[in-house]
Parts: C-alpha cells; structure tokens; sequence
C-alpha cells in the first residue's frame, strides 16, 4: 500500500509541475486555503503540495496572532499583502477564517465583528475573483479519536514540540464549540465563486492523494493526465447543507 502511495504521489508531484508551469507562462494568481481542526494535517498536505515546487513562485503564508497595530486595521489588511501577484501560487495555511472559527469559539472578536465578518467575506472574495485571482478553499475535518490521538502524538514525538500550543487542549475542550463554528462557516461562505470543499483527513496518505487530485483536476493546465485525475477517491466532497448534515463528523 505505501508504495502505491508513493508511485502515485510521484505522477502527482509531475502534475503540480505542470501546473506550475501554466501558472507562471500564463500570469495565474493561485490561492488554495487550507483550513481545519487542529491536528488535521494542513502542514504535512501543504509539504506535499510545494514538495517539487519553485520555492521562487510558490509561497506558504502561515501568520501569528494579529499585532497590536494589527489588530486597529481593517481585518483582511494583514492577509491582503500576502496575497499572490501573478504568475505566482500561494497557499494560506489558516487564513481570514480565523475570525470564524478560532476567534469565534475563543471569544476573540465581538459578535459584531463576526456577523460583520460573512458580509465583508463575500464581497472579498468576489472581488478577488473579479480580479483574475483562482480562489480553492479547502476544509479538513478529522474525528474526535482521531485528534486525541495526534494530539498526544505531538506531546511524546520529539519532532513535533514545535506544534504544541495552548490551543491543544482547548481544541479537546470545545469540540463541539468548534463543530457548531465550523458548520456556520461552511454554510455561510460556501460561495458560487469560491465554493468550499470538505477533505476527510482521519488518514493522512489517503488525504494526501484525494485532496491533490481534486486541486487538478478543477484547474486547467497544459498536457494534463485527465486519467489520472479522473479517480474518485470518496473524501472530498462540496460543503453543501446536506453534506454537513450527513457527513461531517
């Protein structure tokens, strides 16, 4: 199975170049957000993703707790200069969801400053859409079991102390919190012309592969392998009503 997993990482990995390509040759401006639990697996999926990729044209944006100048500006000023120029791909690991998720659930923000947060990111993003910028938004969900698990992974694996943040164990306390917070956000974000996708990522090579090959295959690009990214891997799914209902855990 693992080296399955590796062959067909590999024609993945040839794709992304390709993709690549058609970015720069053609002045795209690619943005993929990656948001999710805590534990999900946004860090080792955007490794994969930028693995074979020009560090020059590709950039990861992973930002700390808004300063305090920060927190006086406008809230998507600190994520607008990140955004990509083009010919270039840049992918938020977290993003201006923070404000209804973790903020949310933290009491972070006011309630006005939320509500206030689904009308200005719908006009947003349409703006950025209006403006030539290719918006893919993707949402990673794992259980509860499974986050326990990663969780008390990172406390014993010395490689990964880095991870650990207070956030942890608040994450453990609030899933539910987090569960209603998540549903709001997908129901009322999930826009015609930047739409949502909900990964299942309670196994992290199958996530690996599934959330790729569904990144391709919405994106055009020159001599594309559509056979390849014709598999349905079954965990990625659109964050319609009736799938939140029914599968999100």
């Amino acid at each position: 199975m693992k080296k399955e997993y590796k062959k067909t990482l590999h024609k993945l990995y040839i794709e992304l170049v390709k993709l690549q390509k058609e970015i720069i040759s053609s002045n795209l401006k690619l943005l993929v957000i990656l948001e999710g639990r805590d534990a999900a697996g946004k860090d080792g999926t955007i490794k994969r993703i930028i693995k074979h990729l020009s560090p020059r044209e590709t950039r990861v944006v992973a930002l700390n707790k808004p300063s305090d100048r920060q927190q006086l500006e406008w809230y998507f000023q600190r994520y607008s200069i990140h955004l990509p120029v083009s010919g270039e791909f840049v992918l938020l690991n977290r993003s201006w969801y923070n404000r209804a998720g973790v903020e949310k659930v933290m009491g972070f923000c006011t309630e006005k400053e939320y509500e206030s947060f689904f009308t200005e990111v719908e006009l947003f993003e349409k703006m950025l859409v209006d403006a030539g910028f290719i918006i893919q938004k993707y949402y990673l969900d794992i259980s509860k079991k499974e986050q326990e698990r990663r969780l008390k992974d990172r406390e014993t694996d010395p490689l990964k102390q880095w991870k650990i943040s207070p956030i942890d164990k608040e994450a453990k306390k609030c899933w539910k919190d987090y569960s209603e917070a998540r549903n709001e956000m997908l129901l009322r974000t999930n826009f015609k012309h930047a739409p949502w996708f909900v990964v299942n990522a309670d196994k992290k090579n199958a996530t690996h592969i599934a959330l790729i090959t569904h990144l391709l295959g919405r994106l055009e690009y020159q001599n594309k392998d559509k056979k390849l990214l014709s598999l349905d891997y079954e965990l990625v799914y659109p964050a319609t009503s009736d799938n939140i209902k029914d599968k999100l855990y």
